[in-house]
């Protein structure tokens, strides 16, 4: 809550964490980008991240809530690249520690808890099963000592902060959570706790916090087209191409935050491709959850290259994942592709008693990650996940590297790279610092009583609330609203998936949607659960939002058209043959 102080210049904001004072912050911001672009061209700003995904928005929320005046622009949309196609875990990463990397599981695992207070209503604990296989059905011993050395340690690092310790549990136990592994080759398992978020509702939450709450001038479809310098050579605008004209922005700092595309933007600065970044793909494919029948996530086994992939329920659906490897294709919308697809089946197939094939999948998705370059290994898979923060000659900070679950902190390293050496701490006492530990994210104000409000409608069934509630926290009133006003909006957006109409609405009027990718790929999660339905729901979902957005006829038409198009770019890169959501989970 913002507290305006109206004889001093001081600010006040109240969080879990106590008072943060500083400087007034420019007023809240409405989160629209016809609002934000004339922002863009008629004010100047202290700090401009470019890049929208989960660090950027995190960055600008870093820079707002100390008092900066900050903007944030993105090329396409809102964690339209890695940020939406993450593994969704919100965790320390056991493999670190089998790597020896101690330090960046703590620093995770310290980031996780604070997700988990700061977002409660899209962070949530997700129990782990790691089921170990012997042919002689007994757990070999020096395999037990390893393994048990490492979930003591990972409860160490942090596992005890959510106060559930790791247990070792029999093959019954290992069954009742998964219940098609081969009884035969089972000795036994571990049990052990992280955490799981809707990795683009997490990124365009922290967006609108920084805005709504802090002020920032967020912008989607906004790309960066080249940079500006003073005499001395230090950046201080950019130019940006936005609804088909130029705006230049004047901004004291700039912050890199663009993951892979991040060598593209020091190009910009420095007349040449520093070739920083070795993208590694990840791929992911969801199945009908009766093909799996997880209550809980499981971490199995790859021998051919001893990895491992997860193997995570959601809702009525499990997804598995990830594979990692180089890549050198081009960098927008990379696809899943047939060996990675084999490669999943295969991993997966070796540990399960029943099996999956290519016509169980109903949806896929394909991320990179920005990994720092290094000289020292040739596998990307071991390749660190720490984060590095650069600034050049001419000030631009560039932030690369890390995962989902440590934006906040990188987010805070770069703002700090930016207040102590570009504006050289010329700011107000209370910018010199972060105050993002305990900040909480936009909805989740209200989320905790959102249980006990669903008396007040009886109209909507719970599950319903609940899933309401997991995606938007206390906003959720605003949705349950719209469908006790209209209760044709509670109908579903995509036949067999949990999204209903309604959300469709609130994205279009407070979320920034522009469009229809924007609304049925990260919006909801539609097309990652159910890409051939989503597809063929498009016309319908087009004809819902096209008022709300001033869509005419032709434009409505062009938007079903782009995105039918993805998706059957998507299914026919994987080789993959066209699904149905009402025969896959009716099976």
């Amino acid at each position: 809550m913002l507290i305006f102080a109206p004889t001093v210049r001081l600010w006040r904001v109240h969080t879990p964490g106590g008072l943060i004072v500083g400087w007034p912050p420019v007023k809240p911001r409405p989160f629209v980008r016809d609002d934000s672009l004339e922002a863009l061209e008629s004010e100047s700003f202290d700090v401009l991240v470019v890049g929208g995904g989960i660090t950027g928005v995190g960055a600008a929320l870093d820079a707002a809530s100390r008092g900066l005046r900050t903007a944030l622009v993105e090329r396409d949309d809102f964690a339209s690249g890695t940020s939406s196609r993450s593994s969704k875990l919100v965790h320390g990463g056991i493999r670190y520690l089998q790597q020896g990397d101690i330090g960046l599981v703590y620093q995770a695992l310290a980031e996780r808890q604070r997700l988990l207070e700061n977002a409660p209503h899209l962070v949530q604990v997700l129990p782990f099963l790691i089921p170990i296989f012997s042919t002689e059905g007994l757990i070999p011993k020096k395999l037990a000592r390893a393994m048990g050395s490492a979930m003591w340690m990972y409860d160490l690092t942090g596992g005890a902060r959510i106060r559930r310790l790791h247990k070792r549990i029999d093959n019954r136990a290992v069954l009742a959570h998964m219940p098609t592994l081969p009884l035969d080759r089972l000795a036994g398992g571990y049990l052990y706790y992280d955490a799981s978020a809707d990795d683009a509702r997490l990124t365009l939450a922290v967006a609108r916090t920084a805005a709504l709450h802090f002020g920032a001038v967020m912008a989607n479809d906004t790309a960066v087209v080249a940079v500006g310098k003073d005499p001395k050579g230090c950046i201080d605008a950019v130019e940006v191409e936005a609804s088909g004209h130029r705006i230049l922005i004047r901004a004291r700092a700039v912050v890199n935050a663009t993951g892979v595309w991040a060598d593209t933007i020091r190009s910009l600065d420095e007349g040449r491709d520093p070739e920083s970044i070795r993208p590694a793909k990840g791929i992911h494919i969801t199945v009908p959850w009766h093909k799996v029948r997880n209550d809980i996530a499981a971490v199995v086994p790859v021998r051919s290259d001893q990895r491992s992939i997860f193997v995570v329920p959601w809702g009525d659906f499990t997804y598995i994942g990830t594979t990692d490897t180089d890549y050198d294709g081009p960098l927008d919308d990379p696809q899943c592709e047939p060996d990675d697809i084999r490669y999943l089946l295969d991993a997966f197939n070796a540990v399960s008693s029943e099996g999956i094939s290519e016509s169980d999948i109903v949806g896929t998705w394909a991320g990179l990650r920005p990994l720092v370059r290094s000289a020292h290994t040739e596998r990307t898979a071991d390749m660190s996940r720490r984060h590095k923060v650069r600034v050049s000659s001419s000030g631009l900070v560039s932030v690369t590297g890390g995962k989902l679950t440590t934006y906040r902190e990188m987010a805070a390293d770069a703002v700090d790279a930016a207040v102590d050496e570009v504006l050289l701490r010329d700011v107000p006492r209370g910018a010199l610092r972060s105050h993002t530990r305990r900040l909480p994210i936009r909805g989740a104000e209200g989320y905790e009583t959102l249980g006990v409000a669903s008396v007040s409608y009886p109209g909507i069934p719970s599950r319903v609330i609940a899933h309401l509630g997991s995606r938007f926290g206390g906003e959720a009133r605003v949705v349950m609203g719209m469908i006790e006003d209209n209760p044709d909006l509670i109908a579903p957006l995509v036949e067999g998936l949990p999204y209903v109409r309604a959300e469709a609405l609130f994205s279009a009027r407070h979320e920034m949607m522009q469009t229809l990718d924007d609304l049925l790929s990260r919006r909801t999660r539609a097309r990652l659960l159910g890409r051939d339905p989503s597809a063929r729901s498009a016309p319908a979902v087009a004809d819902l939002v096209a008022d709300e957005l001033g869509w005419d006829s032709e434009r409505k038409k062009r938007e079903v058209k782009d995105y039918v198009s993805r998706t059957e770019e998507e299914r026919r890169s994987a080789c993959l043959p066209e699904s149905d959501l009402a025969t896959s989970i009716g099976a």
